[in-house]
C-alpha cells in the first residue's frame, strides 16, 4: 500500500488521465492518502505589461478552483486528498522537490505521449520526473 501518493497536474485534460487509474488503486485498497499539486511557473507572471501581483493572484485563484473540482471528483470516489501548489522553478524539479520533503510513496504522472522532434522541441515533464525521482513514478500514456 502507498500511504502517499502524488499526482502532478497541470489543468490539461492528458494530465487528468492520471486519475483514472488512481482511482482504480483505492478500489484495490492500495491508497491511504492522494496529494494533488499544480505547479505554477512564476516565468509567466514577468510578461511585459502586466501586473506581477494581479497576474500570481489570479493564476492562484484558477489553481486553487482547479484543484478544488478535481478534490471533489476524487473525494465522491471516497479517496482521502487534499490539494497543494507550488510556485517556482521547473515543474519536474518542482515535483521532485515535493515529493521528496512531503515523504511520498509513489507518483503517479500522466505523459502527454510525445515523441521525436516535438519531444526534443517541448521536453518532457513525465520523463524528467521518471527520471530524477527518489520514489517509483507510475506513468500513464493517454
Amino acid at each position: 500500500m502507498y500511504q502517499k501518493i502524488l499526482v502532478p497536474l497541470d489543468g490539461s485534460a492528458f494530465a487528468e488521465c492520471s486519475l483514472d487509474q488512481v482511482i482504480n488503486l483505492s478500489q484495490m485498497g492500495s491508497i491511504g492518502e492522494v496529494i494533488l499539486l499544480n505547479v505554477l511557473d512564476p516565468i509567466m507572471w514577468c510578461r511585459e505589461g502586466r501586473d506581477f501581483v494581479a497576474f500570481r493572484n489570479f493564476q492562484f485563484t484558477q489553481a486553487e478552483k482547479y484543484l478544488e473540482r478535481i478534490k471533489a471528483r476524487l473525494g465522491s470516489e471516497g479517496i482521502r486528498v487534499r490539494s497543494d501548489i507550488s510556485e517556482g522553478g521547473m515543474p519536474a524539479s518542482s515535483i521532485v522537490q515535493y515529493a521528496k520533503e512531503n515523504g511520498v510513496d509513489l507518483i503517479v504522472i500522466a505523459s502527454h505521449g510525445h515523441t521525436g522532434m516535438k519531444k526534443l522541441m517541448l521536453g518532457s515533464v513525465a520523463l524528467e520526473v521518471l527520471h530524477d525521482s527518489h520514489v517509483p513514478v507510475l506513468l500513464i500514456r493517454p
